[in-house]
C-alpha cells in the first residue's frame, strides 16, 4: 500500500504538468477535486445515514479544508512555471512548516524539536532544498521565480494542513475526516473555477479524449485512491515510516520528468536533493525516537 501511494503521488505531478498546457489551474483543480469528492461522497452519506457521522466534524474540518485548498491552488498553479522535479523538491519545505507549527501548537513536542538530531535534520533539509533551487540553470526571477515561490508556498500549505488535521480532526476516523475535508475543498475549488477559470471551467469539454483521461487519472490516483492508500499505510506502519518512504517522491518525479519533459537537473542539484532527503530522514527518526520513548515511560 505504501509503495502504491508513492507510485500514485509520483505520477500526479507529471499528469498535472502535461495538463497545464491545455487548461488553466483553476479548471484543473475544480474538475479533479470535484470528481474525487464524488468518490468520497457515498461513504460520507452512508455514515451519516447510519448515524456514525458526528455533527461536530463539519465545524472541525473547516480549518484543515481551508489550508488544503490554499495548498492545492499553489501546487497546481506552480506547474505552469517550473518543472515537476524541482517543484516536488520545493514541497519538502512541508516538514519545516510542521516543525515550526508543532513547536508553537504542541508544547509536549518542544523538547523533541530542540533535540540535536531534529535540528540537524532541519538544517540539512533547508540547505539541501536551497541547493536544489539555486544550483541549476533556473533563474529565480519572473515566471520561474513565481513557480519556486508557489512550490515552497504549497509545501508550507500542506504543512499547515497536516497540523490542522492533527489539531482538529484527531477525534474522528481518518477516512471520514478526509471525506468531509475533500467535500469542503472540492466545493471551494469548483467555486474558484467558476469565478476565475477560463470559460468557467467548461473548456474541459473541448479537450481530446487523452487529456480527459489524464485528468480523470490524476484525480483518482492523486486524491481519491492515493489518500486511501496513504491512510491505510499510516494505520499499518505508522506516520514516521510512511512519511519517510514518501520522501523518495522527488527522485521518482524528477526521473519521470527527465524522460517525459526533458527536465535536466545538475549533479549538484541531485546531490543537494539527497542531502534534503537525508535531513528529512533525521527529522522523522527523531520523531520516531520520541514516540518510542513516550511508549516506554512507565505509568504510575
Amino acid at each position: 500500500m505504501l509503495l502504491a501511494t508513492l507510485g500514485c503521488w509520483c505520477t500526479v505531478p507529471i499528469l498535472v504538468r502535461h495538463l497545464a498546457g491545455y487548461v488553466d489551474h483553476w479548471t484543473n483543480n475544480g474538475w479533479r477535486y470535484g470528481a474525487a469528492a464524488l468518490v468520497w461522497l457515498p461513504g460520507v452519506l452512508l455514515a451519516a445515514g447510519r448515524g456514525r457521522l458526528p455533527r461536530t466534524i463539519w465545524r472541525a474540518a473547516l480549518v484543515p479544508a481551508a489550508a488544503n485548498t490554499a495548498a492545492q491552488v499553489a501546487f497546481t498553479s506552480a506547474h505552469s512555471h517550473i518543472d515537476p522535479g524541482l517543484l516536488t523538491f520545493g514541497l519538502r519545505m512541508q516538514l519545516v512548516a510542521v516543525a515550526v507549527g508543532a513547536y508553537l501548537l504542541f508544547p509536549g513536542e518542544r523538547a523533541m524539536i530542540r533535540s540535536p538530531r531534529y535540528l540537524a535534520g532541519l538544517a540539512l533539509l533547508v540547505s539541501g532544498i536551497g541547493g536544489v533551487l539555486l544550483q541549476g540553470d533556473l533563474s529565480l526571477a519572473g515566471s520561474s521565480g513565481l513557480g519556486v515561490a508557489l512550490a515552497v508556498g504549497a509545501g508550507f500549505g500542506y504543512g499547515a494542513y497536516a497540523l490542522a488535521v492533527r489539531r482538529f480532526m484527531h477525534p474522528y476516523p481518518p477516512v471520514l475526516a478526509f471525506g468531509v475535508i475533500s467535500l469542503y475543498t472540492a466545493t471551494a475549488l469548483v467555486a474558484m473555477m467558476i469565478a476565475f477559470g477560463r470559460d468557467r471551467g467548461m473548456g474541459v469539454l473541448e479537450l481530446g479524449g487523452r487529456e480527459r483521461a489524464y485528468m480523470a487519472t490524476s484525480a483518482m490516483l492523486g486524491i481519491a485512491i492515493g489518500h486511501v492508500l496513504y491512510y491505510a499505510s499510516i494505520d499499518r506502519l505508522g506516520v514516521a515510516a510512511t512519511t519517510g518512504v514518501l520522501q523518495l517522491q522527488p527522485f521518482g518525479v524528477g526521473g519521470a520528468s527527465a524522460i517525459v519533459f526533458g527536465e535536466a537537473m545538475t549533479r549538484l542539484q541531485w546531490a543537494s536533493g539527497a542531502v534534503a532527503v537525508l535531513g528529512a530522514g533525521l527529522v522523522l527518526s527523531a520523531q520516531k525516537r520520541a514516540e518510542r520513548s513516550r511508549r516506554n515511560v512507565p505509568r504510575s
